[in-house]
């Protein structure tokens, strides 16, 4: 038999749950290659909360630590999955990589360029597998959109429509991620966006954009509580990649009306429309009169030998299309989307590969969205290039200097 990876889940919490669900539906497909063998949370009530969960989802109770240093002298941990606050990423998967430990990060990958550097730097030293964990890519529509565009189908590509506009005053998920010293909303949101352009379309290299906060106050649900954010909950963004395609972007969580959501491309021959993320809908190709879509765009794609990477495991987890199927429960369509970037990694450890996603990918998607910030600083177009070597930086200095004086 292959040697079941040890886990440790590191931090219990929102996230930290949704991590367990994801090992939770790869040991329900019979497809997870790892154990669930520790949980850290500086809450321990948290903590032995998620570890009975586990048990009676997976039949083994995890052991709980409250402490990092007491964690890492556990020899059953031979990985862990980070899922904390963003500030503390990057000291956590440093030590443990030290360690000798694997690591598999939460997007983003880290709060700024500087310490993801650090990231980096300590998995090309110590030679552990650092993994960003990046989902959405991992949905049946988004493998096929890729095919799509691997195949030439659409012809020269010209333009990708990435869009998310319409919202409300409400606090989206949790406080914390309307302030600017912990990941606001616009950066956590926009660095999945990030991952996608360049999935899709390859390295971006010029961003010309800013960030705004949209509403000044936001308000709890039963509107009882409210906070005065301090971090951009909106991104504006015009791009260019290395092969010269455009990218127009957009990520706009405000205004009460109709929620609007596009991502499309636009080539010689073509064009493409992607569902959101996360959902049941098709990816649609328009080629002229014609429509393509399912299975007869599946069968195209064979046609032109085009092979779309839904895996076994993707299989498994998400259905033979990769997307959960029809009118799927949103959170087990979200547990299979985490358990295909959880089996990736222990994969890529096991046969000593990189990761789909690996540390500079996670990276590369935070250089974006902080050259979207950095260029509304400058007033400027930016080159990402310029952000990810740590040269322009105005904008990240003050989350810097917040995170010294918290060490």
């Amino acid at each position: 038999m292959t040697h079941k990876l040890g886990v440790a889940i590191v931090g219990c919490g929102f996230m930290g749950r949704r991590h367990m669900l994801g090992f939770n539906a790869l040991h329900k497909a019979g497809k997870l290659e790892g154990e669930v063998v520790a949980l850290l949370d500086i809450n321990r009530d948290v903590a032995n909360k998620l570890a009975e969960e586990t048990f009676e989802l997976m039949g083994v109770r995890p052991k709980v630590y409250t402490s990092l240093d007491e964690l890492l002298q556990d020899s059953a941990v031979e990985a862990i999955d980070i899922v904390t606050d963003p500030r503390t990423h990057h000291a956590i998967a440093i030590q443990a990589m030290e360690a000798g430990r694997h690591v598999l990060c939460e997007k983003p990958l880290s709060l700024t360029i500087k310490t993801g550097q650090m990231m980096v730097a300590a998995a090309e030293r110590t030679g552990m597998t650092l993994a960003t964990a990046e989902n959405y890519r991992r949905g049946g529509a988004n493998r096929v959109a890729r095919a799509v565009l691997e195949s030439g189908m659409l012809g020269k590509l010209h333009l990708m429509v990435e869009l998310w506009a319409g919202g409300d005053d409400s606090i989206i998920i949790s406080k914390w991620r309307h302030m600017k010293d912990t990941g606001a909303i616009g950066l956590d949101m926009s660095i999945h966006y990030a991952d996608i352009i360049e999935y899709y379309v390859g390295p971006v290299e010029r961003v010309w954009g800013r960030g705004i906060i949209a509403e000044p106050v936001r308000y709890s649900q039963d509107r009882s509580e409210s906070i005065i954010p301090t971090g951009e909950d909106a991104l504006f963004a015009s791009m260019q990649t290395k092969d010269g395609i455009d990218v127009q972007y957009t990520y706009l969580p405000s205004g009460v009306g109709k929620r609007y959501q596009q991502r499309s491309l636009h080539g010689t021959k073509g064009s493409m429309t992607v569902p959101p993320d996360r959902s049941d809908g098709d990816t649609v190709v328009h080629l002229g009169d014609r429509e393509l879509k399912g299975e007869e765009l599946i069968k195209e794609l064979a046609a032109l030998g085009t092979h779309v990477n839904i895996n076994d495991v993707t299989k498994a987890v998400l259905g033979p299309d990769g997307t959960g199927g029809k009118g799927a429960a949103w959170a087990d369509v979200d547990a299979g989307y985490l358990a295909v970037e959880i089996a990736d990694f222990i994969d890529a450890i096991q046969n000593k590969r990189a990761p789909e996603v690996d540390g500079m990918g996670g990276l590369r998607a935070l250089a974006i969205v902080y050259a979207i910030l950095e260029s509304g600083i400058a007033q400027r177009e930016v080159s990402v290039e310029e952000v990810l070597s740590g040269k322009l930086h105005a904008y990240q200095d003050e989350i810097d200097a917040a995170m010294e004086r918290k060490k």
